[in-house]
Formats: structure tokens, sequence, C-alpha cells
């Protein structure tokens, strides 16, 4: 029987020349991805056993991004605790306050992690960079202790679901809408445990941003991680990077490979998606229910990266942010927001009304910028929309695109993005 990319990774990094779903391994990580949050309470539980050391300085990269700059108090005893640690073990690889942002977005940009390594992090959304073919997952902090102090994590390994993507996306549309309409086809737990390999010729054209958005997204299915084969789209991703092939080994899923459920997307009949609260898998099309909103948010792992910023100022140019509405734009990295910057993408979004962020997590997890009040309704392009997730738990959350979220912020109300032609000016005879 043959393998999938991610048993053939799995096997590589545990010793064994197969493995199969459900069998426990102990493997070898090549990155340990760390932030201020859970990393904290992880090396706490060292400390106490006098285990506090590191496996190799070299393998860890450490990116305060969850409430930074500092927002009180106990955030910054987080922030000193993680850079102390940093410090006092030689960690090569930080990106301080100023020269980072969110870990997933900064670490994927950075030529670190490459196709065919194994990355954990306390962290769900670290299977963002399964984008790059390789097999990376959030663990609890009892696990990324053992990673930080040893190198390895007991994984069971998972079974995989296949998606299988054909045809060409729509004006309008866009690889977070086929992220929403898988989760709503299968529910918030159809993958639980799997990985979600996505392969097929839509996938193929696809940009590696909007790669990231759908490995990103594939907690919210309850995956274990999200995977994409290497192809010429990574080896030039990697090379742009100064990577080269021999730094990396590719893995490809065999043709007798197993998999747990096969799905078939066909994104010619996919519409601009939004998911109702309150779970991401409550998907509806965009603009058939106007929902009046009071906040409109762009930022995040899975939608804060340029093009996603691009695609907000092409619809914001020449229009107003509805009022009522309060938009936050976050681009992801100090690296998007200066990019951000000299393509002029910031005064779009001043002259339209909309307030620029620094770079951070945010409000997608209500711990910074942009928390949510009670009784507000935002429209976000954030990844979960779960009750109290951006804060006061009367708060509803509709989870969209980023090209929703800009035109539902100049309308006032939940709106379909093909409601604003090429240049942002509303179509004629639009809907109201």
């Amino acid at each position: 029987m043959g393998m999938t990319i991610a048993e053939k990774i799995l096997a590589a990094h545990s010793g064994h020349d197969t493995v199969v779903p459900g069998q426990l391994i102990e493997c070898a990580t090549d990155w340990v991805l760390c932030h201020e949050i859970t990393t904290p309470a992880a090396l706490r539980m060292l400390e106490e056993r006098g285990m506090d050391k590191v496996f190799n300085s070299d393998q860890i990269v450490a990116i305060p991004d969850h409430s930074v700059p500092a927002m009180n108090i106990k955030a910054a005893q987080m922030y000193q605790k993680l850079k102390s640690w940093v410090i006092k073990n030689g960690i090569k690889h930080f990106y301080d306050v100023g020269r980072g942002g969110i870990a997933h977005v900064v670490l994927e940009n950075t030529g670190l992690a490459k196709p065919g390594q194994t990355l954990v992090s306390g962290d769900s959304h670290t299977c963002n960079a399964g984008a790059l073919g390789m097999f990376a997952t959030g663990v609890g902090s009892t696990d990324l202790a053992g990673a930080i102090y040893a190198g390895k994590v007991w994984f069971k390994v998972p079974e995989t679901m296949l998606i299988r993507v054909t045809g060409t996306f729509k004006e309008g549309v866009s690889a977070k809408d086929l992220a929403l309409e898988v989760i709503r086809r299968i529910d918030a737990d159809g993958a639980n445990y799997m990985v979600m390999e996505w392969v097929g010729d839509t996938i193929d054209a696809l940009d590696m941003e909007a790669r990231f958005t759908l490995t990103n997204m594939a907690i919210e299915a309850g995956g274990k991680t999200g995977i994409i084969a290497v192809d010429d789209t990574t080896r030039a991703y990697m090379a742009a990077r100064n990577v080269t092939p021999d730094q990396y080994t590719e893995y490809a899923s065999d043709p007798d490979a197993k998999y747990k459920v096969v799905i078939d997307i066909d994104v010619n009949e996919l519409q601009p998606t939004v998911a109702f609260p309150h779970i991401p898998s409550n998907g509806r099309v965009a603009g058939a229910d106007k929902v009046k909103v009071t906040h409109a948010y762009v930022g995040s792992c899975t939608n804060g990266r340029i093009s996603d910023l691009r695609e907000v100022a092409r619809i914001l140019k020449g229009n107003t942010v509805a009022e009522g509405v309060q938009m936050l734009v976050v681009p992801a990295t100090q690296q998007v927001w200066k990019q951000a910057a000299q393509e002029g993408l910031m005064e779009i979004f001043v002259d339209a009304g909309a307030t620029v962020s620094y770079p951070s997590c945010g409000a997608c997890l209500g711990m910074h910028t942009g928390v949510l009040g009670p009784n507000d309704v935002c429209i976000s392009s954030t990844n979960r929309n779960f009750v109290g997730r951006m804060g006061d738990p009367s708060a509803e959350i509709y989870l969209a695109s980023p090209a929703t979220v800009a035109a539902s912020a100049i309308a006032g109300y939940i709106s379909d993005p093909r409601d604003y032609n090429t240049a942002g000016s509303p179509v004629a005879n639009s809907a109201d």
C-alpha cells in the first residue's frame, strides 16, 4: 500500500520505512515555532522539572505576535518572559516587535521552513506552513515543552482527506471562499484529526499566498494539518528566498495511497461565501442576507498578506466606509506593511475612512487592537467566529474573504464583492 505526503514525511522523521494511520510514532521536529502566549507555560513546565534547556537553538523560531506591542502589564510580562528566554538560550531566529509580525506569515517568508520538514508550535494555525509541502501542526503546551527540550513529539499518524479542486475562480471569488465552502460541506469536525491534502488543476494555478489561506484553515474543520504537494510554484517561492532544491526534500502521494475521505469541488460553481455566527461551517452566499455591520476587519494569518490588501484597496478605491462602520486593516507583517505603503495602498485605506494598525494578531482572538464590544457585528477576514472570539460574547462575527469585507464596509451591511467592478466603483444597477 502506498503512502500519502504526510505519511512519508512522518515516516522519514520517525525512523520508519512506512507508517500507517493510527500508528504511534516519536517524530523528530525540524522547527519549533514559539510566541509569547503559549510558550511561557511550556517554559514553566521545563523550569519546574529542572529541564530548562533547548534541543537546538538554531531550530527554534521565536516571534511575539499576539498582543504586541504590549497592551497591559500582563502582556508585557509574557513578552519579557519570551525575550529573556531567547537571550538566555541564544535563540538564533528571533523576530522581535518591529521586525516581525504574525508568526505564521513571518515564518513562511523567511525560507527557514522548507518542503519535507516538520514544524510544531503551541498555536493551532501552525498548519499554515503545510502549503510548503511540509508537516506542520499545533500542539499543546506540554508537547511544546517536550519539543523545545528534546526536539521530538509523539504523534498518532493521521488519516488523510483528499480534496480535489477543479475549475476557475470567477471574479470576486477567492481561496477563502473555497476554504469556507469545504468547511461548510464537511462541517466543523469533518476532518477531525485528518490531514487535508489539496490537489487539482485549480490548486496548481494558485499562488503561494492563496495556498497558505487554504492550509491555514484546516484546523477550522478539525484537521491535524493541511498540505499541498511541491510544484514549480513552491520551488519558485523557495528560490526567491535563496533556498535551493538540494536544501529540501519533495514528497508526493503514491497513486495507491489510501484516503479516508475524497471530496470533489468545482469552483466554477463557487460564490462569495460568508460564515455566519457562531461557527466557520455556517456558510452562506455573500449578500443573500443583508446583515448590518458595525465593524469590518481585514487581517490575521489567514488573510493579512499583500495580495489580500491589494484586493481590499481595489474595492475601497474611490469609495468610503459607511457611516457607523469601523474598518480596521492589519497588515500581517512589517514587510507587508512596508510594501502596502510603497504601493500606495495605505493612502487608499485612509482616504476611504479605514484605520491601519501595526502588524499583530490584533483582535482576531480578542486580545488586542480592535476588540469587539457588546452587540457589535463584525465581518472579518479572520479564521474563527466562535462566541467571544473577538471580544464580548454578545458580539457577532461573520467570516469572509477580504473582498467581501471591503464591499460590506462600504455598503454598511454584508454584501457581494461582485457588486464592485475592477475599478472599485459600484456596478450599475447593483442591489442596494
